[in-house]
């Protein structure tokens, strides 16, 4: 279900200029407007979920689905997973209300200040394993 107040399901429907690098009926790619890296990419969902916050256990195979789908478009663009990044925000630290992973490479050509936003183990940062653990645990 899309949010009608949305960006991102404005972009996943197409109704934005946005270009849309790869789109399945599961997902959406397309350039973050503030790259970190030279290849920083979002994927996100179809269906409308606020944030890693609403999301329980169930969606443990969509959270892998979704680094396994940023890793298959960096590979088919040539770009390399070896020195890449993927993760969330983490509410309240979300610019956009839309469960949305980064795909960012290569990590270590990010900036200082990109390097403290997208820091793996933070309040405000969770990498694929950080958020599976963070389902894992939640209270459902």
């Amino acid at each position: 279900m899309a949010d009608q107040n949305c960006l991102f399901c404005d972009i996943a429907s197409g109704k934005t200029k946005t270009v849309l690098e790869l789109d399945t009926n599961e997902f959406t790619i397309f350039k973050d407007i503030r790259p970190a890296a030279e290849h920083h990419y979002l994927i996100v969902t179809k269906q409308h979920y606020d944030s890693l916050k609403v999301l329980n256990e169930s969606h443990e195979k969509m959270i892998i689905a979704m680094e396994e789908g940023l890793k298959s478009f960096f590979v088919s663009k040539g770009i390399s997973t070896t020195d890449a990044l993927y993760g969330f925000h983490f509410p309240p630290f979300i610019s956009v209300k839309h469960l949305h992973m980064h795909g960012i490479a290569p990590r270590s050509e990010m900036n200082i200040i990109s390097r403290m936003a997208f820091r793996p183990g933070t309040a405000w940062f969770k990498t694929t394993s950080e958020a599976i653990a963070y389902l894992k645990k939640k209270l459902n």
